[in-house]
């Protein structure tokens, strides 16, 4: 079982190829950012295309008997989420429509305020809303899972607080390692950990230390210290890996329509696009690199399983939207 909680990639019949050439059982796939729900229902019906064309490759999952499926006959199974609640609008009406087109994930904010909660960005975290707490329960009940990778440390700790089933940040790492606004307290990771929740990794330059630069043996020290942490049963990947982007697409993943300036992120106006990839991480084919390299740490081989998937697996088995 190999599960990647993250991708945004552009994808094309050669991305779909690396998964299989990796054997990714199954990636969380981001199918909106800043669109709106009529624009979200349109990118359902391009990957429709794509399940179409490449089903010798991917197929959709909405239940874990779909990931059990595609991993029986060679396919990597695909997981839609949003990464914002734009499709949602101000209608929480739309979580079981969302749910029932193939949604499986939502975060309650990006980088910005929401409706919901409050970004990593912004100056002052709010917490939730009352909207907020109202879309969390209405996600717990027809079993669209939470997500707060994005958000800030008040409005996440009171999601996990808030959420009466576990929820996942699907895409950062510890600020221990590398102090990142994305990045994640311990306070946050044991109360995650304490919760049945999951963490999964990032490999987006920004939030790995020393950036680019950032060596394989710091990471994967850093999870071998996160085990410590947390435990080793809710740790995961989940890359944010952007795989064949071009440089546009990162302005409208930090831009969208809020603003008409350039937000650069913690990037800067130098390096607006995006960042330059650690060399030992630059695509769907270097995962052996990194499993590999825990196993030279002293890794067991059952342990890397839990890290390589099998938490992820056991984690959309708890949730009531795979069943």
């Amino acid at each position: 079982m190999f599960i990647d909680g993250l991708q945004y990639c552009n994808w094309s019949n050669k991305i779909f190829e690396d998964w299989r050439s990796a054997n990714l059982t199954a990636v969380h796939v981001t199918i909106s950012y800043h669109e709106q729900f009529r624009e979200t229902v349109s990118n359902f019906e391009k990957w429709n295309v794509y399940f179409e064309n490449f089903s010798n490759l991917i197929m959709p999952a909405y239940t874990i008997s779909d990931i059990e499926y595609a991993k029986a006959n060679k396919k990597t199974a695909v997981i839609f989420g949003f990464q914002n609640p734009s499709p949602i609008e101000d209608d929480i009406g739309l979580i079981k429509i969302l749910y029932r087109l193939g949604g499986r994930f939502m975060q309650l904010t990006y980088n910005n305020q929401s409706l919901l909660a409050s970004g990593c960005y912004e100056e002052k975290d709010n917490g939730l809303s009352r909207m907020g707490k109202e879309v969390i329960e209405e996600m717990n009940r027809v079993g669209l899972i939470i997500d707060m990778s994005h958000s800030g440390e008040k409005s996440t700790i009171e999601a996990i607080e808030h959420s009466k089933l576990p929820i996942t940040i699907s895409h950062a790492n510890p600020s221990f390692w590398h102090n990142a606004k994305r990045n994640k307290s311990n306070e946050i990771l044991k109360l995650l950990a304490s919760k049945g929740g999951i963490l999964g990794l990032s490999l987006y330059p920004h939030h790995l230390k020393n950036n680019s630069n950032c060596t394989l043996d710091s990471f994967c020290k850093m999870i071998i210290d996160l085990i410590e942490l947390i435990g080793i049963d809710h740790i995961g990947f989940g890359s944010d890996l952007c795989q064949d982007q071009p440089d546009s697409v990162v302005e409208w993943m930090r831009v969208g329509r809020w603003t008409k300036k350039i937000d650069y992120g913690e990037g800067s106006a130098s390096n607006s696009g995006f960042p330059k990839m650690p060399s030992w991480f630059k695509g769907n084919k270097d995962w052996k690199n990194i499993l590999n390299k825990l196993q030279e740490l002293g890794l067991k081989q059952e342990e890397i399983d839990k890290i390589k998937g099998l938490n992820w697996f056991n984690f959309l088995k708890k949730t009531k939207g795979f069943r």
